[in-house]
């Protein structure tokens, strides 16, 4: 089925925007509707609240006719959490969760003094799971219509069915207007619009069936739900018939035109329509990913619009800055990288981000080309260079260490190592100050540089980058010589590097770390940035922490695996913040 071009001309997110999982850029419909509405209320006149609050019925309208019901049954509100909060709120009894499900659909079941959870595992909510685990005190089941990490998309039907007469609670979010579900057996639905509604924020809905308003206590219902709102005679009303009756207070006319506007746009492409070009920009998506020889491991069978990967070797957080390098934009989460296109998502948006994987595959750092009389190196070069590394330190002779360095191995780089000035061994980390060069792609050889043994030694050192065809780093050969047990009178880089030599001043005065393992490394850089912003973490506000992270991130921390976890613990943050204050600092 085609998409109607009248539809996708109202879009302009930027090429490589692949996150509506996490916000949708509003159309052009909604931006005017915006816009109108907040002029038409500039110029207040006599009418002009009663023209504004018009937008709520158009609004309900909009809603009743994508869910297949009826605005008596339609409250707006202003985003998921509210409609959630209130369900819990208007529950009494044994309410089944996920506990895997996204925080705006735990914490209200939790919160709630009213229900008590019983809390299913993490993992795909089937018909199955459900079923075994009904207990007679169950009154309600509250479930993801589609999943946030993977994109499962559960079977409402089959839900309602094993639930038989309990609630059907759904959050919609990451579904509705996208996957044609059959919303009307929900009891609750809770949606908001500043995802894949395109919305904005401040936009959203829940209906409710005649089932959940028979039986569901409306505790935050307002004066606007109340009979008679327009009253004004010092008493307290009855709640409401129907939906209104859950309503708090009067939604922004403003966002209610947007919410509006968005949903027409939907009707107008028709649901059908945008979820099958969304599931061929998706299909794009993962045979760019296992081109590289990525993973996908976001449902296959039933799904929606998210598909999350992996890359071998390469953790999330690497993924994560590579596409942001290339102009992609995505959610980076611990296990995975996840994306998420839209109807208007275009082709060059799916180009872009292949050039971006198959870049990553290559080595990160790039450094000055290599000249033609040098041949170009390979990640097979860099094994047979090995057997090499024993006998160069012995023509080098005592008092030399020589290390065989694999960036495509990043943390765990040393694949071959001779001579023991520094104490490393095999599959050890690289320095802090070569990791850094590789952080910030100045991979330019280094010779006759100064630095300290851990013991407390002077020694000198050089670093050559070995670098492939393309003139791209894949690995490097490093000296380190104690000048008093060497024969060695100066740095050798010279004598093994055709490419450009850097003086040692270009490496300023920092003291190069040779951390024996990964866990060292990683506490000696984080240990050196919180001493840079020089406050007690104890003490750090949040641009403290936002510092700590942008040093970090120049330092090459986060080309470590589960460096963003560490780091959140030793700031005290959860690894969602790391995450977000990395998206600032490289913003």
């Amino acid at each position: 089925m085609r998409i109607p071009s009248s539809y996708l001309v109202q879009f302009h997110e930027p090429e490589g925007y692949l996150d509506f999982a996490r916000f949708g850029p509003p159309s052009f419909a909604v931006v005017d509707a915006s816009t109108r509405l907040t002029e038409a209320a500039m110029s207040a006149g006599p009418a002009t609240v009663d023209d504004l609050m018009r937008q709520e019925l158009r609004a309900k309208a909009a809603v009743a006719r994508l869910c297949r019901g009826d605005t008596d049954h339609v409250t707006l509100l202003p985003n998921t959490s509210t409609g959630l909060f209130q369900a819990a709120l208007g529950v009494r009894g044994e309410v089944l969760v996920s506990s895997g499900e996204f925080p705006a659909n735990t914490y209200p079941w939790a919160r709630s003094p009213f229900v008590d959870v019983s809390w299913l595992p993490p993992g795909p909510v089937t018909a199955e799971v459900v079923r075994e685990a009904l207990t007679p005190e169950t009154v309600a089941l509250a479930v993801s219509a589609v999943d946030f990490r993977t994109g499962y998309r559960a079977d409402l039907a089959a839900l309602r069915e094993v639930v038989g007469d309990r609630l059907l609670v759904v959050d919609g979010i990451q579904g509705f207007g996208v996957v044609d579900e059959p919303w009307e057996v929900a009891d609750v639905l809770v949606v908001g619009g500043q995802k894949w509604l395109r919305s904005g924020w401040s936009t959203g809905f829940m209906t409710l069936s005649d089932r959940a308003l028979s039986r569901l206590e409306p505790v935050l219902s307002g004066w606007t739900g109340a009979e008679d709102p327009g009253l004004f005679d010092n008493g307290i009303h009855r709640v409401g018939e129907g939906a209104a009756g859950w309503s708090i207070t009067n939604l922004s006319p403003i966002a209610s035109g947007a919410l509006a506007a968005g949903l027409e746009l939907v009707e107008l492409a028709g649901v059908e329509a945008i979820g099958a070009r969304i599931v061929e920009r998706s299909d794009e998506l993962v045979e760019a990913i296992r081109a590289v020889g990525g993973e996908v491991v976001s449902a296959v069978d039933r799904r929606a619009g998210i598909v999350a990967f992996t890359v071998p070797d390469h953790p999330p957080s690497v993924v994560g800055a590579a596409l942001v390098d290339a102009g992609v934009t995505a959610t980076v989460r611990p296990e995975h990288v996840r994306l998420s296109p839209h109807a208007s998502t275009t082709a060059e948006t799916v180009a872009r981000f292949g050039a971006a994987l198959k870049e990553l595959r290559r080595p990160v750092a790039v450094g000055a080309p290599t000249p033609r009389s040098v041949p170009a190196v390979t990640s097979e070069v860099l094994t047979a260079l090995i057997p090499t590394v024993n006998s160069l330190a012995e023509a080098l002779g005592p008092g030399t260490e020589v290390v065989l360095h694999d960036l495509g191995a990043l943390p765990n780089s040393i694949i071959a190592i001779a001579g023991d000035l520094t104490g490393r061994k095999v599959g050890g980390p690289m320095t802090d100050l070569l990791l850094g060069l590789v952080r910030r792609g100045t991979t330019q050889d280094l010779a006759g540089y100064e630095t300290y043994a851990p013991d407390g030694r002077v020694m000198h050192s050089s670093t050559v980058f070995l670098r492939d065809a393309r003139g791209v780093a894949v690995g490097c050969l490093c000296v380190n010589s104690d000048p008093g047990s060497s024969r060695l009178g100066v740095p050798v880089a010279s004598a093994v590097s055709a490419g450009s030599v850097v003086s040692a001043g270009s490496v300023g005065s920092a003291v190069e770390a040779f951390p024996g393992d990964v866990d060292t490394l990683q506490r000696l850089l984080v240990e050196r940035a919180v001493h840079a912003v020089g406050v007690p973490v104890e003490l750090m506000k949040k641009s403290h922490k936002s510092e700590v992270v942008r040093v970090l991130d120049e330092a090459g921390l986060f080309l470590i695996r589960d460096s963003v976890d560490y780091l959140a613990g030793v700031l005290g943050v959860t690894r969602y913040t790391i995450y977000n204050y990395l998206n600032e600092v490289r913003a």
